[in-house]
């Protein structure tokens, strides 16, 4: 297939900046998390690329985001479809904290598990394999259809539910997944096979430093 597939982690938001554990509370961008939206708008209109649907989250900041970049790129703005099945990883009794702060309620090694681990979630949240359960079929039955239909796509989402979906795509194991950063606002740039399977990728980066958003 000619046709792209594009995953987009949304720019910096107010938590992010603050260091807080985010998940499914609902914080907008920085600043800072406009100017990156906005880039990546204006290097995705660049490499030649029109969507003809795009698709996001529940959550204020990564809708944002993708408003931001259709606006730079221009041009007819295509159908957006929302769904709470590409939300970001619920941290259950972490949201809301410092990560600090959580350091000191549950100890380091407790919380440096459930940052890093693939299947062990927080009290009250959910694991990234949690995360998976929900993003692959939504994947299967409301993305992939259009990409096989030669569509052109862009999803706009979180550092962990778009970690789910790289994990699927590019047939990685739990901890390799877990080791992927994802910098803020930053495209990967997927083609895929009639299968599904990856047949290149590229992530369009900028110059300043990444943010693995775990």
């Amino acid at each position: 297939m000619n046709n792209k597939l594009v995953l987009v982690r949304h720019g910096e938001s107010e938590w992010n900046k603050k260091n807080i554990f985010t998940g499914i509370r609902n914080p907008d961008l920085t600043d800072k998390g406009v100017i990156e939206a906005v880039w990546a708008g204006r290097v995705l209109k660049a490499e030649g690329l029109r969507f003809d649907i795009a698709f996001t989250s529940k959550l204020k900041r990564a809708q944002h985001t993708l408003d931001i970049i259709l606006g730079e790129m221009g041009g007819e703005t295509p159908e957006v479809i929302e769904n709470a099945a590409l939300n970001e990883r619920d941290y259950g009794e972490l949201s809301g904290l410092n990560k600090d702060q959580a350091r000191e309620k549950w100890g380091e090694e407790q919380v440096l598990t459930w940052r890093r681990s693939f299947d062990t979630p927080p009290p009250g949240g959910e694991s990234l394999k949690d995360t998976a359960a929900r993003v692959l079929p939504f994947y299967r039955d409301h993305i992939w259809p259009h990409l096989v239909a030669g569509k052109d796509v862009i999803v706009s989402a979180h550092g962990n539910s778009l970690r789910a979906l790289i994990m699927h795509l590019e047939k990685l194991s739990g901890e390799e997944i877990i080791a992927r950063e994802l910098a803020t606002a930053a495209p990967q740039v997927y083609s895929l096979t009639d299968d599904g399977d990856v047949a290149e990728r590229r992530e369009l980066v900028r110059s300043e430093g990444r943010d693995d958003g775990i």
